[in-house]
C-alpha cells in the first residue's frame, strides 16, 4: 500500500514499517481524509490475514459522520480490532473505540464527551434538512456508543451535551475503556453483553 495519498505526515518508511506490523493510526481531527485513510488501511490489513489489527487512537476532534462510516468500517472486518488510546481522545473517536474489540488506553490518556463542532455553507432553505440530517447522526451516535459501553442513550446524549471530560481511570469506570495499560495493568470485564468481532464466513 502507498502511503503517499493518505500519509498523516510521518515519513514513509516509519509509516510502512508500522503498517507491516498490522497497526494503524488514527491521529489529529477525524476528518473525511483520515477516516478513508484509516478505513483504507484496515481493510487492506484485514484482505492480507487474520492476525488482530492494532488502531492506535490520538484524535481530540471530529465529525460524527466521519466516526459512524468509520465504525461501519471496522465492525465489518473479519478480523478483530485492539484500540490502544493515547494523548487525547474526543466524542467521535471514542465512537470508533466503543465499536473495537479490546479497548486500552495509557494512564495519561484524556478523554471528552464533547459535542463536535459544526459548520454548514449552504442557503437557508437547506439549513431545516441540515439540521435535521445531524441530529439523525448524534441520535445514531449516542444509541451505537450506549450499546457498546453499557450506558443508557439518554446519558450519553446528556454528557455530550454538557461536555465531559475524563481521565483513564474516569474513562475506565464510565465503561469506555477496559483496561489502563501501565507497569501492573489489569484488564477490567465490562457488565453485559462481551464485545468481539465476527470470523470470515
Amino acid at each position: 500500500m502507498s502511503f503517499g495519498e493518505f500519509g498523516d505526515g510521518l515519513p514513509d518508511m516509519l509509516a510502512q514499517r508500522l503498517f507491516d506490523q498490522r497497526v494503524v493510526l488514527l491521529r489529529g481531527t477525524l476528518d473525511a481524509r483520515a477516516a478513508t485513510r484509516a478505513s483504507a488501511e484496515l481493510m487492506t490489513l484485514d484482505a492480507q490475514g487474520d492476525e488482530a489489527v492494532t488502531l492506535r487512537i490520538d484524535c481530540g476532534s471530529g465529525s460524527l459522520a466521519e466516526a459512524l462510516t468509520l465504525m461501519d468500517v471496522i465492525e465489518l472486518l473479519g478480523v478483530p480490532v485492539r484500540a490502544l488510546c493515547l494523548g487525547q481522545v474526543g466524542a467521535a473517536a471514542i465512537g470508533v473505540l466503543s465499536v473495537t474489540a479490546e479497548r486500552s488506553a495509557l494512564p495519561s490518556t484524556r478523554f471528552s464527551l464533547k459535542e463536535p463542532a459544526t459548520s454548514w455553507q449552504s442557503s437557508a432553505r437547506d439549513v431545516a434538512q441540515l439540521a435535521q440530517l445531524r441530529a439523525d447522526e448524534r441520535e445514531r451516535f449516542c444509541a451505537r456508543l450506549a450499546a457498546a459501553i453499557a450506558q443508557s442513550a439518554q446519558r450519553v446524549g446528556d454528557d455530550l451535551a454538557k461536555g465531559v471530560y475524563l481521565g483513564a481511570q474516569e474513562a475506565l469506570d464510565y465503561g469506555i475503556i477496559d483496561e489502563i495499560r501501565g507497569h501492573e495493568a489489569q484488564i477490567h470485564q465490562l457488565g453485559g453483553a462481551q464485545m468481539g468481532f465476527r470470523p470470515r464466513p
